[in-house]
């Protein structure tokens, strides 16, 4: 199994615009996603506490992806609407199974 998952924790209380950056992000530009899907997520334990979940096909294609300028500039203008630093968690995927998500 291939694959690789990063996970971008951070916190804010701006996450409003945050979303407005984040959304028109993956439609400006002339070159394709490199993700397989993303996921924005709130911890609803901790109120101001985020994840981003992003799978990508392998490390490469996410390093390729971090690379790009229109993600640099991104990740900048995220930085500057959170209250603290940002954590990344970059994760090899060694099995997934998918379930039948009628439970």
């Amino acid at each position: 199994m291939s694959g690789f998952v990063q996970i971008v924790e951070f916190r804010s209380s701006r996450i409003e615009e945050i979303q407005e950056l984040g959304r028109p992000q993956r439609a400006v530009g002339d070159a394709l996603p490199t993700f397989r899907r993303i996921m924005a997520t709130a911890d609803r334990d901790n109120p101001g506490h985020y994840f981003t979940i992003v799978e990508f096909g392998s490390y490469d294609t996410a390093m390729d992806n971090s690379n790009r300028p229109e993600t640099s500039e991104f990740a900048a203008k995220m930085a500057e609407l959170c209250d603290g630093p940002v954590t990344f968690h970059n994760l090899d995927v060694l099995w997934e199974e998918t379930g039948s998500g009628t439970a």
